[in-house]
């Protein structure tokens, strides 16, 4: 099978030859990997798009590629936004610093949001957001399709769809506020990056893509950061309309959704709405097994690889024996695509990477 067809095979619930697979990477990884495969590509790695060469996900065999457009592009600064190489601005007003961090493998540096351009309610009405319509955002994303569609399977991400975004914009505890006090405003700010991203959405199926990555981190360690009511209210409809307008111009389209920690009790409503993929399975928080048994007949599944304990901080022979399982049980007659739940760290050790991607492509379904 080539990428595209083992893909396809396991999102129609079917066995492949081998579980597909997909990995990104945090920059510091990525350079890192990159002096690893002896890759000459010197361009920064964006695992949330802007301009990703995919030298890295050609030369792993990796299965899927991802081309995004929307505000998650904004986590790393680019030569269009205002910057001192300690804070930034980005297109949408939303500030950002460059925090230090080390590891036993060298230093890197993470994004944080430090100013917030909706903070005041009476910046709300006459905020213009980008125009997500201009011939430019797409470039990228036109010459992955012309390039790579007869072999892989093309996602076009337009993550923190909705919720994430709003909060960048307006501030993650104003937000939450806002959730219980105000819910007229909060229909107005949700309503800014919901269009945005859903006319991305829209012209990346016209173009061809495969599939559509969205979704919004709405889950903690151990339970959902706001309940199922406040999401029924506010977040679900919007979803649906999303993944209903998306099926319109292509019923064959595939919709993934993503959220960190434990979303459990919102899965049936996912799959309600016309959910195809649910990613990560995030397993410090949720049982993939579990959520294999209760879900696999409705769900295909990306990720489920620990990124918390396992991947930085187990062993190689540990990381080996977590893919087997999830292989195993998750995996089960099809429906996964196996890969860590976040972007690999700089904390990561190589080894361990290698016995992730070894186990991964090494192991065929027949041999389980």
């Amino acid at each position: 099978m080539n990428h595209r067809d083992r893909v396809l095979t396991t999102l129609n619930h079917q066995t492949p030859d081998r579980c597909p697979m997909q990995i990104s990477f945090t920059p510091e990884f990525a350079s890192r990997l990159k002096k690893e495969l002896g890759l000459a590509d010197s361009d920064l790695h964006n695992p949330h798009g802007g301009g990703n060469t995919y030298a890295i996900e050609r030369e792993l065999g990796e299965d899927m590629l991802l081309t995004s457009v929307g505000w998650a592009n904004s986590y790393y600064a680019s030569d269009t936004y205002s910057h001192d190489g300690l804070t930034y601005v980005d297109e949408w007003g939303v500030t950002w610093r460059n925090s230090p961090y080390e590891t036993p493998f060298g230093a890197g540096t993470y994004t944080e949001m430090i100013g917030h351009p909706l903070a005041n309610d009476a910046a709300i009405a006459s905020y213009q957001p980008p125009d997500p319509t201009r011939p430019e955002l797409y470039t990228e994303a036109e010459r992955v399709i012309k390039t790579y569609k007869n072999d892989y399977w093309i996602v076009g991400v337009t993550v923190t769809t909705i919720f994430e975004t709003a909060w960048a914009l307006r501030g993650y505890e104003q937000t939450l506020l806002d959730l219980a006090l105000n819910p007229d405003l909060i229909e107005v700010l949700f309503d800014i990056p919901f269009h945005y991203h859903l006319t991305a959405a829209k012209k990346l199926v016209e173009m061809g893509v495969d599939m559509i990555w969205t979704g919004d981190d709405i889950g903690a360690q151990h339970q959902l950061l706001i309940s199922p009511a406040t999401w029924r209210a506010h977040l679900k409809p919007r979803m649906a309309e999303f993944i209903a307008q998306l099926k319109a111009i292509n019923p064959a389209v595939k919709v993934a959704y993503h959220s960190d920690g434990n979303i459990e009790a919102l899965i049936p409503e996912l799959i309600e709405i016309g959910l195809d993929v649910l990613n990560p399975i995030q397993p410090q928080s949720m049982s993939p097994a579990e959520i294999k048994r209760k879900y696999g007949d409705n769900l295909c599944f990306w990720g489920s690889i620990d990124e918390q304990f396992t991947l930085p901080f187990g062993t190689p022979a540990q990381v080996q024996a977590e893919v087997l399982e999830r292989l195993q049980t998750l995996g089960r007659s099809g429906g996964l695509i196996l890969g860590p739940t976040h972007h690999v760290q700089l904390d990561t050790p190589l080894e361990n990477f290698w016995a992730m991607v070894n186990t991964i492509k090494n192991t065929p379904y027949s041999g389980l």
